[in-house]
């Protein structure tokens, strides 16, 4: 699958955008907002300017894959020509069931329609489409240029044929891709959240420090990164946004930390916003 569209221009769909274009693919990225476009040109810029930086491809190189992405704010033309269509925009099933409308009446018929969710299912998002066997979920990590898996998540009528070329598009841009089958939160999704939920319980309940919990995470069972620092890199309101929904759907050990839900209320939203669980400058 050579050209490729991204449908949501945040953290994650320049990300995958940026990887994909990396690998010598044609890019569409479509987001309704200007501003999140403009944001993700600078994002993919720079990641290529460290790229030639770091000695992993020469300028002209570079300037030659940057043309090959294009910026849409309407969804038609940024899927014309898509042989996959990666869904990126926020956990909301509504949000997406109703893209995934939009998608199955503009995208090509032979092409593939993959949702990007870390929790939400598959077969729920697809079924309001006429290609359900075509759907399925790519479940990317952040950030992207640096996280190797890529979890494919099968919905119930899911195709062999798209869960093949969906492994072979993870191999073309250099991922690793694991099979799961459709449970709430998959697989990593759904360990991470429960870590991270009790990481934030031990800090309400006062059982260490911020910093201490995460070093002892890292130093202890050798995690690269603490799990309230990964929950800052994540957004807190997009945790905020998985935990409710596996509460929901996995019962009551999935029940948000109160301290979480405080912290979306007061717009500490982890990086982004320069203030979660630690503050950024």
């Amino acid at each position: 699958m050579q050209n490729v569209s991204i449908i949501g221009a945040g953290t994650m769909g320049r990300g995958v955008a940026f990887v994909c274009a990396f690998s010598g693919l044609s890019v569409s990225v479509q987001d309704k907002f200007e501003q999140g476009l403009d944001n993700c040109r600078s994002y993919i810029e720079r990641q290529f300017q460290k790229s030639i930086e770091k000695g992993k491809l020469s300028w002209q190189e570079a300037e030659e894959r940057m043309k090959q992405i294009t910026y849409h704010q309407e969804i038609q033309p940024a899927v014309a020509e898509a042989q996959l269509v990666i869904e990126a925009v926020p956990e909301v099933m509504e949000l997406k069931v109703e893209i995934f409308k939009e998608l199955d009446r503009c995208a090509p018929k032979r092409a593939v329609l993959a949702t990007n969710t870390s929790t939400m299912s598959p077969t729920e998002i697809s079924a309001q489409t006429s290609r359900p066997d075509q759907c399925i979920a790519l479940h990317f990590f952040n950030p992207v240029p640096k996280m190797k898996l890529i979890e494919v998540i099968c919905g119930l009528e899911t195709s062999e044929e798209t869960i093949q070329r969906s492994f072979e598009f993870g191999e073309s841009i250099g991922k690793e891709c694991v099979k799961i089958n459709e449970y709430p939160g998959f697989a990593v999704s759904r360990m991470n959240c429960l870590i991270g939920n009790e990481a934030m319980n031990m800090v309400m309940e006062g059982v260490g420090s911020v910093e201490d919990i995460d070093k002892a995470m890292n130093l202890g069972l050798n995690h690269p990164m603490g799990p309230l620092e990964l929950a800052d890199l994540v957004g807190l309101d997009t945790r905020l946004r998985n935990m409710e929904y596996l509460h929901k759907t996995l019962g009551e050990k999935y029940r948000p930390c109160p301290i979480l839900t405080k912290y979306v209320k007061a717009g500490h939203l982890g990086r982004k916003t320069g203030r979660g669980f630690y503050t950024y400058s």
